[in-house]
């Protein structure tokens, strides 16, 4: 079994379609970083059909993120494969992904993302009509159901490949726990035992050992990092060497991490018109990439202020010059290693 689309590895890892995240800044870096493939955020195809300038804007990607799918979604089948014959022809990216699985209730009010999964019959009817669309592979991305009642993501994913889909994620949750209790990996090994296509798994990657955990335990073949990526893209670098079996690299000192997140804020500077409304979109990266730092309320308060992007390295400058950075790696060398905690 194979992936429809040229991947380096033996098991790639992929970057999360997230939306507010993984825009193409965001994608650049985690592919320098190791990440295999990337996905754009989800994107509406009534946006797209519409050529809603705020959505086509998003669409935006450059040729060293190959390998690169658009993810879409909609509960129309046809305008969902007029989106995809659009997306195929103007913007020629690797892949289409539809995403089946994003719980937010703006979206599923709609019968969109995992709101479609109430209704079989409906996702396969856009599986078919986005595949009638477009000569790219189209590959979806599920939940393991509406709710407990209607738990069942083998014969969901079973639906999807008959509908023609070639490849297919899984997040093993339902829609109503949304992002809480535990990811349900034995059942990415359920269905990965029942399908004939690649199956990816997704959920609770928070740490470079968690890729290789979930590999491991459900013999996927390729792993999706989401909230895990957040602030630290050298996750990808990581789960890379350990799924290849080669030596670790160290997780980044304070320096280099300040470094990787002025890399990033420069990118989305280039990236971004707007450069007020950058740095206040870019915020959230700031928040994460300090994350456990000594001090860290302080320099949260600081970095959740900037109105510039160029505001960013005088504040680290500055804390880096009062040494915080060494009072927090001797606090961290004298107290137990704590697993990095998903945002």
């Amino acid at each position: 079994m194979s992936f429809p689309f040229p991947v380096a590895a033996p098991v790639p890892l992929y970057l999360a379609p997230m939306a507010g995240v993984s825009e193409s800044p965001f994608r650049r870096l985690c592919r320098r970083f190791g990440a295999d493939v990337v996905v754009t955020e989800f994107l509406s195809a009534e946006g797209i059909r519409r050529e809603n300038e705020a959505t086509i804007s998003k669409l935006r990607f450059t040729p060293d993120e190959h390998p690169i799918g658009v993810q879409i979604f909609g509960a129309e089948a046809d305008a969902m494969g007029e989106a995809a014959a659009l997306v195929t022809d103007v913007f020629r990216p690797d892949f289409v992904d539809i995403n089946f699985g994003c719980p937010v209730k703006k979206v599923v009010r709609r019968n969109g993302g995992s709101g479609c999964l109430r209704d079989l019959g409906l996702v396969e009817r856009v599986i078919r009509a986005v595949r009638a669309a477009t000569p790219l592979p189209v590959t979806v991305k599920i939940r393991s159901g509406w709710n407990e009642e209607m738990r069942d993501p083998v014969t969901i994913a079973l639906r999807c490949q008959d509908a023609g889909a070639r490849a297919l994620t899984l997040h093993p949750r339902t829609r109503t726990q949304m992002y809480s209790g535990q990811a349900q990996w034995d059942e990415i090994a359920a269905v990965v035992q029942a399908l004939d296509i690649p199956v990816v798994g997704n959920g609770d990657i928070k740490t470079a050992a968690d890729a290789l955990r979930m590999r491991e335990q459900t013999g996927c073949a390729g792993v999706m990092i989401a909230r895990g990526s957040f602030g630290q893209p050298w996750i990808f670098t990581q789960a890379r060497a350990l799924l290849d079996g080669t030596p670790v690299p160290p997780t980044p000192t304070v320096e280099e991490r300040f470094a990787i997140c002025l890399e990033h804020a420069r990118m989305a500077a280039a990236y971004e018109p707007d450069r007020r409304g950058a740095a206040i979109e870019f915020r959230k990266h700031l928040g994460w990439y300090v994350k456990g730092m000594f001090n860290a309320a302080e320099l949260k308060r600081r970095v959740f202020a900037v109105e510039s992007l160029d505001e960013i390295e005088p504040i680290f400058a500055e804390y880096l010059a009062s040494g915080a950075h060494e009072r927090g790696d001797a606090q961290a060398a004298s107290e137990p290693a704590l697993e990095h905690a998903e945002t």
